[in-house]
């Protein structure tokens, strides 16, 4: 997963969320639960790549940004519990998807 429009896509698969463009700068989408409006992907385009903004888990944060190179501290947020994910190819998909999906589940409430 290297592409604007594939991330994007694949965050649309989950249930309840919408594609949102809340910023004049087009280049940053998000993708927010329907119900809360809550984001759990900042998608946009930085240094020639795709970057992907997710929450993650206390105990997982520093895990992903020690294991991949293109997994950093949050670009914009709260560096403590947000990590951006350079979309360069050196992230396997199986793991992108998998801090998608937590940070879905983390931003989706009760």
């Amino acid at each position: 997963m290297t592409e604007r429009k594939e991330v994007i896509s694949y965050c649309l698969t989950y249930k309840d969320v919408y594609e949102d463009y809340p910023f004049r700068d087009a280049d940053w989408c998000v993708i927010r639960h329907r119900n809360s409006r809550k984001v759990f992907a900042w998608i946009f385009e930085r240094e020639g790549h795709v970057w992907v903004n997710v929450k993650c888990s206390p105990e997982w944060i520093e895990v992903w940004r020690q294991n991949f190179a293109s997994v950093l501290p949050a670009y914009h947020l709260n560096k403590r519990y947000w990590n951006s994910i350079i979309l360069d190819g050196t992230v396997p998909e199986e793991e992108i998807c998998r801090m998608i999906g937590e940070s879905y589940d983390l931003t989706k409430g009760k």
